[in-house]
This record gives C-alpha cells, sequence and structure tokens, in this order.
C-alpha cells in the first residue's frame, strides 16, 4: 500500500474493484463505483478546505458524504446524533465548523448551526481522485477533558495511512474480507473498520437494527471474516450463551481493543471462532487508533501469565517507537508509557491542552523528536507490554476514554450541587456522582447531564452526602470516597 492520502487509498480501490461491495447494509448494497459517484455528487456542495461537520448515522448517504469531505480536503467532525445539542455546539464552535451535512434537515438541530442536507441526482458522472496533502487534517476526534473541555485531536492523512499500512498488512485484509463495523463513527476505531475496507476493495459490513446484541449472528449470517470490537462484545455474546463451540467457523482474525482484554474473553471467542487469529491491540486517539499489538498463541500452553491475568497489548510497531518513563524520569520495565513516529498526533486542537502531554527537546514547540505522554501506566513481561491502568484518574467505559473531572465540572455549574466527585463502582463498568448540596436531587441531575453529555457518561447513580471525606492534607479522600458508596 504506497498512497499518500485517505483518498489516493479509496481511489484505487474504486479503479480496481469498481463492482465489488463497498457497503453491506443487508438489504442496501453500495458498489465501489456507487461510493465514488455518490461522494462525488455531495463535494460539489462542500468548501475546499473548510472544518465540516457530519451527523454520524450508519447510512449510505453518511459514508458517501464522509468520502465528499475528505476528497474536497476538508475536516471532518462526526457528530454522534444521539448526544445532545449543547455538546454539538460546542464542539463545532472550537473547530471552527460552519456547515453540518445531514441527510435530513431535521435530522439533527445545532441551534443555530445549519444542516445541509444534499440530494443525489439520478445521474452521476465520477471525477478524477484529486484530494489534499498528506499532512492535511482529515478528521478531527474528541476525548473527554479534565478542564469540562473536551479536547479535540486533529488526525491527519499521514497519520491514518501509517496506522493503516501495518493493520491491513497484519490483519490480511484481502478484496474477499468482510469486515465488521461494530463502533461509532464519533470513534478512532471506525477508522480502521471503514478504511481498511476501502483501502482493499473489501466490504464493510454495516449492522443494521438490533444485530450488535447478537454478535455471533452478526458474525454468522452476515459472513464476516475479520471482526473489530471492544471485549465487552465477548461479554454480551457469553450471556446471550451463543458463543458456542465451533460457532463462527468463517472468521479469520478477531481483534479487540480498548478496554483491558482477559484470558477468560479470550477462551470464550476462541472456542467459538476456532479459525481465526485473535490479536489485542492498544492505542490513544492522539496516537491513531492502535500503536501496539499482541497476536494471543493458538497453543494455550503458550501464553504468558500476567502479573494482572488480561492479555498482554505486545510490541509497539516497527515503523513507531515506545518508551515506558520510570518515576523517576528515566527509561523502566514499569511506568508511563510513551510514543511517537509518524501516527502520533501534532498537537491538541487547543495548544493549551498540550502542557505536560509531551516528552522531548523542546518546551515551546511541538516536533517529530517529541514523545507523547500516553498516561497509561504499562509493564515489561515476558517480554510483552502489559496494560496496567491509567496514571490519572481517565477511565476506560464500554471501550470509551471518561474523564470524571468532565461530569465534574458539568455537576458543579448546577444550581443544586455545592461540591462533586464521580467515581467507578465496584463493577469496573459504571459511574457514581458523589455530591453536597440540595436533597432529592439526583433526578433532576440525571435530566440535566442527559441534556449535556453523551449517554456513556452520565453516572448510573447520585449518591448525595452532608460533606466530603477529606485526608490529612485537606483534600477529598477519594479512596475512601469511593470505599464509602461502593456497593
Amino acid at each position: 500500500m504506497t498512497a499518500a492520502t485517505l483518498v489516493e487509498l479509496v481511489a484505487r480501490a474504486v479503479r480496481d474493484n469498481p463492482e465489488r461491495t463497498a457497503l453491506d447494509f443487508a438489504t442496501t448494497i453500495v458498489t465501489y463505483r456507487e461510493l465514488w459517484k455518490r461522494s462525488s455528487a455531495i463535494r460539489r456542495g462542500i468548501v475546499s478546505g473548510e472544518p465540516i461537520g457530519l451527523v454520524a448515522a450508519k447510512s449510505p448517504f453518511t459514508y458517501a458524504a464522509y468520502l465528499a469531505a475528505l476528497r474536497a480536503g476538508a475536516q471532518v467532525v462526526p457528530l454522534d446524533p444521539r448526544h445532545p445539542p449543547e455538546r454539538a455546539r460546542q464542539l463545532l464552535r472550537s473547530v471552527g465548523v460552519r456547515r453540518v451535512l445531514a441527510e435530513r434537515a431535521d435530522t439533527y438541530y445545532l441551534g443555530g448551526i445549519g444542516t445541509v442536507p444534499v440530494d443525489l441526482p439520478d445521474s452521476m458522472s465520477e471525477a478524477d481522485a484529486g484530494g489534499p496533502a498528506p499532512d492535511t487534517v482529515a478528521l478531527v476526534l474528541f476525548t473527554s477533558g479534565s478542564t469540562g473541555t473536551p479536547k479535540g485531536v486533529p488526525l491527519t492523512h499521514g497519520n491514518v495511512l501509517a496506522f493503516l499500512q501495518h493493520d491491513i498488512g497484519r490483519y490480511e485484509v484481502t478484496p474477499d474480507s468482510r469486515l465488521s463495523h461494530t463502533v461509532d463513527l464519533t470513534w478512532d476505531v471506525s477508522l480502521l473498520d471503514i478504511f481498511a475496507a476501502w483501502g482493499t476493495g473489501a466490504a464493510l459490513i454495516v449492522p443494521v437494527g438490533s444485530e450488535l446484541v447478537a454478535p455471533v449472528r452478526y458474525v454468522r449470517e452476515r459472513r464476516l471474516t475479520h471482526w473489530c470490537s471492544v471485549p465487552a462484545a465477548v461479554t454480551v455474546a457469553r450471556r446471550r450463551g451463543t458463543l458456542t463451540p465451533g460457532a463462527m467457523p468463517g472468521l479469520r482474525q478477531s481483534t479487540f481493543l480498548g478496554d483491558q482484554l482477559t484470558w477468560q474473553h479470550v477462551d470464550a471467542w476462541q472456542s467459538a471462532a476456532p479459525n481465526s487469529s485473535i490479536d489485542n491491540s492498544y492505542g490513544p486517539t492522539e496516537v491513531t487508533v492502535g500503536c501496539t499489538s499482541y497476536r494471543v498463541p493458538t497453543d494455550p500452553a503458550d501464553r504468558p501469565a500476567t502479573s494482572n491475568g488480561t492479555v498482554p497489548i505486545g510490541r509497539v510497531y516497527c515503523h513507531l517507537e515506545g518508551l515506558v518513563l520510570g518515576a523517576d524520569g528515566q527509561q523502566a520495565d514499569e511506568g508511563e508509557f510513551c510514543v511517537r513516529g509518524p501516527q502520533r498526533f501534532g498537537g491538541y486542537l487547543n495548544p493549551a491542552h498540550n502542557v505536560g502531554r509531551f516528552l522531548g527537546p523542546s518546551a515551546k514547540t511541538l516536533t517529530a523528536e517529541q514523545w507523547f505522554r500516553t498516561g497509561d501506566r504499562v509493564r515489561w513481561e515476558h517480554g510483552e507490554l502489559v496494560h496496567l491502568g491509567r496514571l490519572d484518574r481517565q477511565v476506560q467505559l464500554g471501550g470509551r476514554r471518561v474523564e470524571p473531572g468532565e461530569i465534574e465540572a458539568v455537576l458543579r455549574r448546577q444550581a443544586a450541587v455545592e461540591d462533586a466527585v464521580v467515581v467507578v463502582e465496584r463493577d469496573e463498568r459504571t459511574l457514581c456522582a458523589v455530591y453536597t448540596g440540595v436533597p432529592d436531587a439526583a433526578s433532576a441531575l440525571r435530566r440535566a447531564l442527559g441534556e449535556l453529555l453523551p449517554p456513556y457518561m452520565v453516572p448510573a447513580r447520585f449518591v448525595r452526602l452532608s460533606s466530603m471525606p477529606l485526608n490529612a492534607n485537606g483534600k477529598i479522600d477519594r479512596q475512601r470516597l469511593a470505599a464509602e458508596v461502593s456497593r
């Protein structure tokens, strides 16, 4: 794969596989030729170089609009239509978005920022590949921010291509492959789903209805060859009792990322997909989806016994450099994981967010020599990296990175709240908001947060205390608080 941009990558697949399936919606098939023509029509309405929002509903229009925006050299800002309008406005204004692509004008209310519906003509002509330069920003994704403001992460065409070049080869994606699509387009993992398929002429199999509630049926009935998801999908399938031996014989590759994968997950999935390789991958959005990977040995006797019972995240991609930084600031066997190389982004949308996140020779100007500090704690065990958790308070919930401080910042803006702390419940999958202030305000707070935050960031429980426990330094004792409210 020698393309210079995502546009060139897809254009080559269109040229070589025009009648192959690019998108499979079960009852609707979109070929590569049709995908390109649809994107040509939508592209006419996009100003070259502008940042543009995209309502990320999984429909033929959305994917064609995504490609159209990239072809125009636009910065794509995917928007989850389930998120509150206020959050959408916040994200769009931070990037300077003035227009949003949507299939219908009433799809998504943005309060003053106009949607742009595009009607596809009956006759559409193909255009030359064209497209942006490799260092052009392809999209802006957002991660949770501790100040209450989401952090914008611009990724260039070059960042994404460096990642794809590795993963397409590693996972042996070919024009005959049929790839899963289990995540939202607002998540960085969707880049692997979409462009590993579109970069090779393979088919992206878009789930419809409630298919993701039944992962095994989705794999079997849609004839998937490649699977990619968070480990929680294994838990869902196990609870349904569908991970029976040999249930998914057609799978050739299974990739898990976004959360810690356990050996119990592996045993259950490997039994049901006996012909599939299993990879555990790791990577923050700032280093473009994935930067380490570990392939599970086919023989259980060859598996390393890790200190926390999780599957290793493996070794750093060959075209990247990794560093484990000890507490003393020197290279160590255990500490903070740092990465640099062509997948590393060039800094946050708001430069103020760069402070403390980079390690290297220049404190003022970001250079390629500087390491991105992931904030993740790792340890070398048996020659592989093992993920031990976060150095800060950021947590992973269902594969999503969540900063409790962002939720706390929103809570503190509510009139009924004096102070607030958000902790992870004992099940390590849900959040609990502890607050001081007006009694019996839980229902009102839940509604308020539902209007301001994505569903996965709204705590499952709200607990009111008369006062917060403090440590000897007069600071809130978060560890003691978590123990007191855990159930």
